[in-house]
């Protein structure tokens, strides 16, 4: 029986994993986070390829290894009731909510607004995210030849020009990066704010979403056994974490040489479209916003397709594809239309709830074996951490939010109950509570009774 692929099945995989878990949308991040670490660039940018390469890898690998067909089959290990939210909130926050809106505003910035006068102009995003979503649709309903000469094509050549951006910014950079102060986020506990940034990559949740299609095709090549299913996708999976890291690091340091000419940007879209115009100019700014509206474009389709699907699945007596698909774009619109920072910024709290969430869940299915996966230890561990991860969430929420809802006082209790929780990371005490009340659990129910 098959165990191991070839090098040339590795290459294959690899590429698909690349190809799903990196677009356009992945470079705004890094750059801001570049802007914003400055000299303590190097600390978060460990963090950020934790959560944005190390963590989707393994969310593939989990899926693998727990011989589970899809997220719901994975997450209904907890509980039916709980799969399903689980799964609906996770598309919901990949598809329509954040994520494809994201495409159309990372389009409209890094493309559109250099190239137009007064490009800020709300009613200028109104047309190019009509145009987009339109596009988006039509294509969704037949995309598998689209999407088969736009990965060929549109990948290659983005990445090429990105490559030559880079390589032309690293030999003359704007600035010595340890020139550049970090901003008041950055100044302490780099590493922790990079972490919680490689969250708004959104991969490890992809992962989770999509990681079934890698999973599957691994099996196609001829691998059976779930262990050396995930032995395979880890060891394919190296050669795309290794560049998708690659490419996160330069971008970041780019991004902090840029602060020696540029001061600090709304986000990281603006700040790239910046940098193309500084070291191209407007051919430069041309050949950047075509590049990155196709990434967009590719990756909304299949967004908007996966969410469509999936949904279809979980409710097979609901609506139809064509329905989802266009419930699905009409609703990016609308959200699309609050901008780039309103997206990322209303994005950062649930993304606070859901990571603790999905990072636990992987964890679960991937050391499962050692307590048989069994359901009581997968519902504490998830049950504790779903109580703190609120706690996460509400701590995210922008400050004009928690103003109105006088979180000041709840949060400062929170705060002195428990660790961590003012780094953002409060959820790590009590999902380690769960997995030893979980294991005592189960260790108490399979005691033998006596006589």
């Amino acid at each position: 029986m098959k165990e191991k692929l070839s090098a040339k099945e590795l290459v294959l995989v690899a590429s698909m994993l690349f190809g799903m878990f990196f677009g356009a949308g992945n470079l705004i991040f890094p750059v801001y986070m570049g802007q914003m670490a400055g000299s303590n660039v190097w600390q978060a940018i460990v963090g950020f390829i934790i959560t944005g390469v190390g963590l989707p890898l393994l969310g593939v690998a989990a899926l693998g290894l727990s011989r589970r067909e899809s997220l719901f089959d994975l997450s209904c290990q907890v509980g039916r009731r709980y799969g399903l939210f689980f799964t609906c909130v996770l598309y919901l926050t990949i598809g329509p909510c954040f994520a494809i809106p994201r495409c159309a505003t990372v389009s409209f910035t890094v493309g559109a607004v250099p190239l137009l006068e007064n490009g800020g102009n709300p009613l200028y995003l109104g047309i190019f995210s009509l145009v987009f979503f339109a596009l988006t649709l039509a294509l969704s309903f037949r995309p598998s030849k689209i999407l088969t000469w736009v990965g060929k094509v549109l990948n290659p050549v983005f990445l090429v020009f990105l490559g030559i951006l880079v390589v032309k910014a690293l030999l003359s950079p704007m600035a010595a990066v340890g020139a550049i102060p970090p901003e008041p986020a950055y100044e302490t506990g780099a590493f922790f704010t990079g972490f919680q940034q490689g969250y708004q990559t959104m991969d490890a949740l992809a992962g989770l979403a999509f990681g079934i299609v890698v999973v599957n095709a691994i099996r196609e090549l001829g691998i059976s056994k779930s262990d050396a299913v995930a032995r395979n996708t880890v060891f394919s999976g190296v050669f795309s974490c290794l560049l998708m890291a690659l490419i996160y690091l330069m971008v970041t340091v780019v991004g902090a040489q840029s602060r020696g000419v540029y001061p600090l940007c709304e986000n990281g879209g603006e700040a790239l479209a910046l940098i193309a115009d500084h070291y191209f100019g407007s051919v430069g700014a041309i050949l950047l916003a075509v590049t990155v509206t196709l990434a967009c474009l590719k990756t909304a389709v299949g967004l908007v397709t996966s969410c469509s699907e999936a949904f279809v699945t979980m409710f097979p007596k609901g609506p139809k594809y064509p329905v989802w698909a266009v419930t699905f774009s009409v609703v990016s619109f609308l959200i699309a239309n609050l901008g780039l920072s309103a997206i990322i910024e209303y994005a950062v709290p649930v993304l606070m709830f859901l990571y603790p969430l999905a990072i636990t869940l992987i964890l679960l299915a991937l050391f499962g074996r050692f307590f048989d996966h069994d359901q009581r230890v997968y519902g504490w561990v998830t049950g504790l951490t779903l109580v703190a991860a609120l706690m996460d969430f509400l701590a995210a929420l922008p400050a004009a939010a928690q103003s109105a809802l006088h979180l000041a006082p709840f949060l400062e209790v929170v705060n002195g109950v428990l660790p961590f929780f003012s780094l953002g990371f409060g959820w790590i005490c009590p999902a380690l509570l769960g997995l030893v009340i979980g294991l005592i659990h189960r260790k108490a129910k399979k005691r033998p009774t006596a006589a």
